[in-house]
């Protein structure tokens, strides 16, 4: 049986191991050098990390914080040493759950808001604290039922945006220890039990009332001032008076009515009645009745007992 060519004739560097019975083992560089590729790309598998450009990568070395974190681009770790977290820098949106509370007058309510806030230390809410979403949202829960037990009713409907600028501030407070910023706060609708929609509603339209009734004695207030300034012209030249009679009959007789109107000046009136009232005449007394007279009739006289 013929033995293989040697490697040096073929052109191949070749690697002779010695085994422990006195024999060689014959190795291919090649062979060697896909092997350790094989472990370099696995290494560079386990340990590189891609980190976005919205986010910060924080390493923990056997949980010690190392280095600063991470920017945007390939991060390599150590593999089984390293553990990389990634903390989202964008503005993130989280609802607040509708709360019941009770206004300062009284009223139950049931409110709801929207919180927006932003990491800005990644170590800071990594580190001092657990879940810094699960923090916001609770500090958010009773900073506004906080706000609604010190606000009323009509702030809560038509002033919202100072209570928008109190709910943020309260829960900026405790979050700057967190590493986050809160944006800005909104809050977005404020449930009103039916009875209290109802009162609301009667009230409305009790005021739109009052201002119809206002508006209307305004215009009868300046019509009458109108209508005085005119009848002072009036006064002083009669035949405006009869011109503006004419007028009106013009203007009813034009709408072809079968009933016309004609207005009776009542100065004309008071001059009949003043000429037409004579004095009363005197009313004199009946004659007074003649006395009584008394009839007296005699009595028969009685003789011994004969008429």
């Amino acid at each position: 049986m013929q033995r293989p060519p040697a490697r040096a004739e073929r052109g191949l560097p070749s690697v002779s191991v010695r085994t422990a019975g006195g024999g060689r083992l014959t190795m291919d560089v090649l062979g060697v050098a896909a092997v350790v590729a094989g472990l370099g790309a696995l290494w560079v598998a386990l340990s590189a990390r891609v980190v976005k450009q919205y986010e910060r990568a924080l390493v923990f070395r056997f949980g010690r914080l190392n280095g600063q974190p991470r920017g945007p681009g390939l991060a390599m770790i150590v593999p089984g040493m390293d553990r990389l977290r990634k903390i989202n820098m964008q503005i993130v949106t989280l609802p607040v759950p509708a709360q019941d509370g009770i206004t300062r007058d009284n009223v139950t309510v049931n409110v709801d808001a929207v919180v927006y806030y932003k990491v800005i230390d990644p170590v800071a809410a990594t580190v001092n604290v657990e879940n810094y979403p699960f923090a916001v949202l609770q500090v958010a829960q009773t900073s506004l039922r906080s706000v609604i037990g010190k606000s009323e009713l009509d702030d809560l409907l038509s002033n919202r945006e100072r209570l928008n600028e109190g709910l943020e501030v309260m829960i900026d407070n405790p979050a700057l220890g967190w590493g986050i910023h809160i944006d800005r706060v909104e809050i977005k609708d404020v449930a009103l039990p039916e009875s209290m929609k109802r009162s609301m509603s009667r009230q409305a339209e009790a005021e739109r009332e009052r201002r119809a009734r206002v508006i209307s004695a305004e215009g009868e207030f300046q019509a009458s001032e109108k209508l005085s300034q005119a009848a002072a012209v009036m006064a002083d030249t009669p035949g405006a008076l009869q011109l503006r009679l004419l007028e009106t009959i013009v203007q009813v007789a034009s709408e072809r009515n079968s009933t016309l109107v004609l207005p009776f000046p009542v100065e004309l009136l008071r001059f009949l009645e003043h000429n037409s009232s004579a004095p009363p005449a005197p009313v004199q007394s009946a004659p007074a009745p003649p006395p009584p007279v008394k009839v007296q009739s005699a009595a028969p006289a009685v003789t011994d007992g004969q008429p």
